[in-house]
């Protein structure tokens, strides 16, 4: 769903900006709560990671494709606020290495991709643990409807915006009907990796799950032929052990998939149109569309220049966009845990990793 320069017009993109950049700012603030020596680190890895599925186009009707948007899957692991500036620095990266995403729209992107689908899911995800019981399955169920409903809900937003200021003269009725229709689609896909992947980490470690904090499993004692609750340690004791595991293995782990997923299973990737560019082709809202500012990068649309054969090519591509989007991710998420630490007046521990 990245909306390209011509799409939304300067006044409206500008005021849209503005408010992603607010809500960037604001998420920096928040992020600092969410944040801990142990989960900074993972945070850069989660944007790698989001930005390396986001290259797997699947097929959701005839000539149309989705993609992981990503705003459900980072603010369940991650937090809400950690999440905005996980999918915003995915959408920078790309944006600036690889030429998908409009610079002049990148706030509009910022505000579909990150904000809505991070608010959406993230509401919908609390507010079915408020009522469903403390298990590990009631997250992941809680995980995918999130994640199925931020994805219309970032549909929604784009027709908002393009009422607003679209530069083409298409019914504002028929944008929504088929932004929303094709976006239903594409938000299964969106849940279901979302699940899988939450419910993963879950299976190996809850404790890095921001979403499952406050999660408690009763150990079951047999006594007597019965199975009764364990009395439960305290606060500090549980939360101690937890601490002190190393997240390395999690780390590599997460690392190598991101790269299995963008230099290698990439290649096999749909290649129709996504939802708005479909939509936008058959509604004519691409008639006015700009050409990239840098469509001229070494690595404009998922290739690396000179690079002769596709395969290889491709998978170059992605492997530097993981490279560089944990690089990037992983600074923020640095200082933001650094500023955590100085706001403190404690120095910031070392990355336990």
């Amino acid at each position: 769903m990245h909306v390209p320069d011509g799409f939304i017009n300067a006044p409206v993109s500008i005021a849209a900006g503005v408010v992603a950049a607010g809500a960037v700012a604001v998420s920096l603030r928040g992020a600092r709560r969410e944040l801990d020596e142990r989960t900074a680190p993972l945070a850069g890895l989660v944007a790698a990671f989001i930005f390396s599925v986001q290259m797997l186009n699947f097929p959701v009707a005839a000539g149309t494709s989705g993609h992981l948007l990503g705003g459900a899957l980072a603010a369940v692991l991650v937090g809400p606020c950690t999440g905005v500036l996980c999918v915003s620095v995915v959408l920078l990266m790309q944006g600036l290495l690889f030429a998908d995403g409009g610079l002049t729209a990148l706030g509009v992107n910022v505000m579909n991709m990150a904000v809505v689908t991070v608010i959406v899911a993230y509401a919908v995800f609390r507010g079915l643990l408020r009522v469903l019981p403390d298990t590990r399955r009631s997250v992941t169920a809680a995980a995918f409807t999130g994640a199925l409903l931020s994805v219309p809900g970032a549909a929604g937003m784009f027709t908002l915006l393009y009422a607003l200021g679209g530069t083409t003269d298409v019914p504002v009725g028929k944008v929504f009907t088929a932004m929303v229709g094709v976006h239903v689609l594409i938000g299964i896909g969106e849940a279901t990796i979302t699940a899988l992947t939450v419910g993963a980490v879950l299976a190996v470690r809850p404790d890095l799950v921001h979403g499952a904090h406050g999660l408690v499993t009763p150990l079951k004692l047999r006594v007597d032929g019965r199975l009764i609750d364990a009395p439960v340690a305290a606060p500090a004791a549980a939360a101690a052990p937890l601490a002190a595991r190393s997240t390395k293995k999690v780390w590599a782990t997460g690392l190598v998939t991101a790269l299995l997923l963008a230099g290698f299973v990439s290649f096999y990737a749909s290649a129709s149109p996504d939802g708005l560019e479909k939509v936008a082709a058959d509604q004519g809202i691409d008639r006015n569309v700009r050409a990239h500012a840098a469509a001229d990068s070494p690595l404009a649309d998922y290739g690396v220049k000179d690079v002769s054969d596709a395969r290889l090519s491709g998978g170059l591509a992605g492997v530097i966009g993981v490279g560089a989007t944990i690089a990037v991710g992983s600074g923020v998420f640095w200082a933001v845990r650094r500023r955590r630490a100085d706001d403190r007046g404690t120095a910031p521990a070392a990355p336990a990793l």
